[in-house]
């Protein structure tokens, strides 16, 4: 997904999913995350949710670009998969960066729980949390799970009478159709995302809340954030293309509608999942004897005597 515009939601939804996650923080694990954050940040997960976007496009950040996004080897509306080893490439993706970047952070907690850590003074720490915070919102975007025409980049389409590609009426057009507020009118998002929260307490969605979290453990970070990009994943095939554009007008031909709970589900699972993860961190909710160990073109993805 070699494209300088790619981004996984845009930076209000990013910020807003981050302000969601903080809803369903402890007191305790807001303590602790606090001291992890630079200071500019005044603790906020949902101030810092965007950074890593802005970061990857510069000259510094380059390197954190493609973990943004894991590509998959589609056919839809036929078939969508994924699977780690083929399609996380070398250098990382988002499912890799989401381990890396835990097993960064427990040994932070740790540091702010002795006292060794205080005021966002480590960098490493951070970024991390700051990274963690990015890529649980990045990989419930369908179009950060499918590698079809750079996640959608270079699939061109009309939505609202304006010229745009497949991935940014996913990142945000659909979002702000849905909540009825023009991306440059003065109208507030927040609302429509403090409706989510609401509905997340009320289990009001299609898929039952409990679901969300049937793999939310963090010593196995590959294991459950594959199966996240896996549910992202199936959308490409269920809805994302599962019809004929024909050129016509996104906003207007159902399609939107039709996508609006999709994306409500996604960033309320993003939101969720985030705030359960990291309570989940710094209350120490995991096995920490378990290790984690990433690997990605292991040396059989050349065929059999590839090691050899």
């Amino acid at each position: 997904m070699l494209v300088a515009s790619a981004a996984a939601w845009n930076t209000d939804v990013h910020n807003q999913i981050g302000f969601m996650a903080e809803k369903f923080l402890n007191p305790y694990t807001t303590s602790v995350l606090q001291q992890i954050l630079e200071p500019q940040y005044n603790g906020s997960i949902g101030r810092a949710a965007a950074w890593a976007d802005a970061y990857a496009h510069t000259d510094e950040g380059a390197f954190s670009y493609q973990w943004h996004w894991i590509d998959s080897s589609d056919n839809p509306p036929a078939v969508c998969n994924l699977h780690y080893n083929r399609d996380c490439t070398e250098g990382g993706c988002v499912v890799s960066a989401i381990a890396n970047q835990t097993q960064i952070l427990k040994e932070c907690i740790d540091d702010v729980k002795s006292g060794s850590l205080t005021g966002g003074t480590n960098l490493t720490c951070s970024y991390a949390l700051k990274w963690a915070s990015h890529f649980l919102g990045d990989i419930q975007q369908p179009l950060h799970a499918s590698g079809i025409a750079a996640g959608g980049n270079f699939f061109n389409v009309t939505f609202g009478n304006k010229s745009t590609e497949l991935h940014a009426v996913w990142d945000g057009y659909i979002v702000y159709a849905d909540a009825e507020v023009t991306k440059f009118s003065n109208l507030s998002i927040a609302p429509f995302f403090t409706s989510l929260v609401s509905r997340i307490h009320k289990d009001d969605f299609f898929m039952p809340t409990s679901e969300w979290l049937s793999c939310i453990d963090p010593s196995t970070p590959i294991a459950c954030a594959m199966k996240w990009a896996r549910e992202s994943n199936e959308w490409t095939c269920d809805y994302v293309y599962s019809q004929i554009f024909n050129n016509t007008d996104l906003a207007t031909s159902g399609y939107a509608t039709g996508a609006y709970p999709i994306v409500e589900l996604q960033i309320s699972k993003a939101a969720l999942r985030l705030g359960t993860w990291l309570n989940k961190l710094v209350e120490g909710r995991y096995k920490p004897d378990r290790q984690v160990v990433l690997r990605t073109n292991p040396s059989w993805v050349d065929g059999p005597s590839g090691g050899a």
